[in-house]
């Protein structure tokens, strides 16, 4: 019994402070670091008339990862999230406090430890997708992909909007959107792998001399031009 306590002991001295469930369960841990890591459980309050509720899901380092759910304070679910990179990232829905779906949405997160993004420059006064450029990544998440909101009665689409990176698409916009987005991407998957672009030194010797004339140099065993 003794070595079981020991190991129960030295377990959890490696957290900064956490929580035991009803089940036993280890939860609302937050480690050596600060961050928060694993399962939580939370409760938010009532904020100026909007009503409070439960929330539960898992953290990695601090941020939201995986499946997330929110309910009432009677236990009755209202909306399903899911996160990636601690941002909202794929489907998610929403309930009524009656249980009704009001709505889905898609989302997308953007990983910031990734070296590059692309991202769509608008018109000015308008939604028009005029190009898109590489940026260096950073962590957020916008609406990607197709929004439906349902009638709380008859639980029918009442109506429905597409996004692309956080742009509300009109109907003519989805091929032109897409197509820019193919090109964007293929660009974006040509400088990621930073470990394959050369150095500025190299590009600019390649630029002085042929690969015919860097073999004969090679050859003669010269250094210099």
């Amino acid at each position: 019994m003794i070595p079981l306590l020991l190991f129960f002991l030295n377990g959890k001295s490696q957290y900064k402070q956490f929580k035991i469930s009803a089940k036993g369960d280890t939860i609302n841990i937050v480690d050596k670091k600060g961050l928060k890591q694993g399962k939580w459980v939370t409760s938010v309050p009532e904020v100026r008339g909007e009503p409070g509720y439960d929330e539960e899901g898992v953290y990695k380092n601090d941020k939201k990862e995986g499946p997330w759910r929110k309910y009432t304070s009677t236990g009755d679910i209202i909306a399903m999230e899911n996160y990636r990179f601690g941002g909202k990232d794929g489907p998610q829905q929403y309930f009524s406090f009656l249980g009704q779906i009001e709505r889905e949405e898609e989302w997308h997160s953007y990983d910031p430890n990734s070296p590059y993004d692309t991202i769509p420059v608008y018109g000015v006064g308008s939604d028009e997708i005029l190009k898109y450029k590489i940026v260096k990544a950073q962590q957020y998440s916008v609406p990607d992909g197709e929004w439906k909101y349902y009638d709380d009665q008859s639980g029918n689409v009442i109506k429905t909007e597409k996004y692309y990176r956080g742009l509300l698409l009109k109907d003519d916009d989805s091929k032109s959107a897409t197509d820019s987005a193919l090109a964007a991407n293929n660009a974006a998957a040509a400088i990621k792998d930073t470990s394959k672009v050369k150095p500025p030194e190299v590009l600019e010797y390649e630029k002085k001399l042929s690969k015919k004339k860097r073999a004969a140099l090679s050859r003669s065993g010269e250094t210099s031009l």
